[in-house]
């Protein structure tokens, strides 16, 4: 009777240390709080820029793991004189680090002679799965 209340013990012990594991440090990849912003950091988001203006795409990812992609897909949606829904680029980060979690972030400088005012959209893809799409605009 002593060894299966000592085995129980072990047993429960070993469930409690594999919770708090998991609670610490681990998880599932997530990919949250995308937006556009004015800097890489994120801390000045924004849905309307100047022509000249750098857009940045950012998003924080937690327990990212090696071989993680997350994928900015950028579309002029409604710009004179280039079709709907145009895809201007895509460019793709792959987590080299066996985890990360921290700020992703994506830079999409003007065009030489600067950004045509209109609507543009920047999709975010984590793991080829659609996480967000947002719209800014260039004024």
């Amino acid at each position: 009777m002593k060894l299966n209340k000592f085995s129980v013990l072990l047993a429960v012990i070993a469930l409690i240390i594999s919770t708090l594991a998991c609670a610490v440090g681990g998880g599932e990849p997530a990919l949250e709080n995308v937006r556009t912003a004015k800097d890489e950091d994120g801390a000045q988001p924004a849905t309307v820029f100047g022509s000249t203006e750098t857009v940045y795409a950012v998003s924080d990812l937690s327990n990212g793991v090696k071989g993680n992609v997350i994928l900015s897909r950028w579309y002029a949606v409604s710009v004179p004189d280039v079709d709907p829904n145009f895809l201007i680029d895509e460019v793709d980060i792959t987590i080299e680090e066996d985890s990360f979690s921290g700020t992703i972030f994506f830079s999409f400088p003007p065009p030489e002679g600067g950004w045509p005012a209109g609507t543009y959209k920047v999709e975010v893809l984590f793991n080829n799965v659609l996480i967000t799409s947002s719209e800014f605009s260039v004024q």
